[in-house]
């Protein structure tokens, strides 16, 4: 267990980067709740899409689902001749807080490509509306159109109706995948929920132990939660505090629908930690036969932005051991 005498393991280079990025955030963020997007947008290098294949053989492009909502696609050389036809659909929803990033973010748009790579798989990264300027629940109206624009063949972009879905997401992507789930769970295969930001008014043992990681800072998740949920709504919200609406619809009068197979990433440095794992507890305390938790003790928050970290290209080989499983398994229970 991190103690908050310590610090991660982190190698200087992505230790200055993790110093930056908090730095830039926080003085981003307005005292009137408002943010410096201006200020932001000289930091968050962005990348227009790559229709010609890059190294890994990924190649990408943008798609408008309607007038102010996009989607990039990335499609690796695996099956580029089959056009998207052959492999998984990964709906994947970025990190950042539900304030800073977008599809277009460099480190974003890299680990779609190593997603698309390594599994492989098709990867549709969704451009959900950002907080303060679009709160509760645009990105999960929004986040909910993409994956039903996916499961329709993607405007076309798909020669056909995908066969497996799954839905994916970083931090506060991963709470805004798990949202757009709950409302259509007997629509994907599986859900991956990388370090998934949740909250509650009363702060857990690791909230309090690791104040000081990377991107644990009380005041700054105070912060972006109160640019996200409703006026007036505290981080009790059933939007916020996930594992205890979970246990709340887990009762018999419940008509709550199964959620499908789910795996959690954890990281020994990440201040939500007993939020996630208390997030795997309750998926099971409601009857989910498959939550898988993946640990890694040494792990920051975001860690997976970093691809020379060990970590991280774990993390990659167990997400896509986990689609590809699942994927078999789907595969075995329709031809039965």
């Amino acid at each position: 267990m991190a103690a908050a005498s310590e610090k991660p393991p982190l190698p200087w280079r992505a230790r200055l980067l993790v110093g930056a990025v908090s730095v830039l955030h926080s003085a981003s963020l307005r005292r009137d709740g408002t943010v410096n997007r201006f200020l932001l947008s000289l930091f968050d290098r962005v990348v227009p899409p790559n229709p010609a294949p890059d190294a890994a053989g990924v190649s990408s492009s943008d798609h408008a689902v309607s007038d102010n909502l996009r989607v990039r696609l990335f499609v690796p050389a695996a099956d580029r001749d089959g056009g998207g036809d052959h492999l998984p659909v990964v709906v994947y929803f970025h990190g950042g807080g539900f304030v800073f990033h977008s599809v277009a973010s460099a480190q974003f748009d890299a680990l779609c490509r190593r997603f698309a790579s390594a599994i492989p798989a098709v990867v549709a990264s969704v451009d959900y509306p950002l907080a303060p300027e679009h709160g509760f629940p645009a990105p999960y109206d929004d986040g909910e159109a993409a994956l039903r624009w996916v499961l329709a063949g993607a405007g076309g972009a798909l020669p056909s109706p995908p066969a497996t879905v799954f839905v994916a997401g970083d931090s506060a992507g991963g709470n805004v995948a798990h949202h757009v789930v709950a409302r259509t769970p007997s629509s994907v295969s599986g859900l991956i929920a990388l370090q998934p930001f949740f909250a509650g008014e009363t702060p857990t043992a690791s909230e309090n132990r690791l104040r000081d990681a990377p991107f644990g800072s009380p005041e700054r998740i105070s912060w972006l939660w109160r640019a996200f949920l409703p006026p007036g709504a505290t981080r009790d919200h059933d939007a916020a505090n996930v594992p205890a609406a979970l246990r709340r619809d887990a009762e018999p009068q419940s008509r709550r629908r199964a959620f499908p197979p789910t795996m959690v990433c954890v990281g020994g440095w990440d201040a939500h930690q007993d939020r996630q794992r208390d997030y795997a507890d309750a998926l099971r305390a409601a009857g989910e036969e498959e939550v898988v938790v993946a640990e890694f003790p040494d792990a920051i928050h975001a860690f997976y932005i970093f691809d020379d970290l060990a970590d991280s290209k774990r993390l990659l080989t167990e997400v896509a051991a986990f689609i590809n499983r699942r994927r078999a398994a789907a595969a075995a229970n329709s031809a039965s």
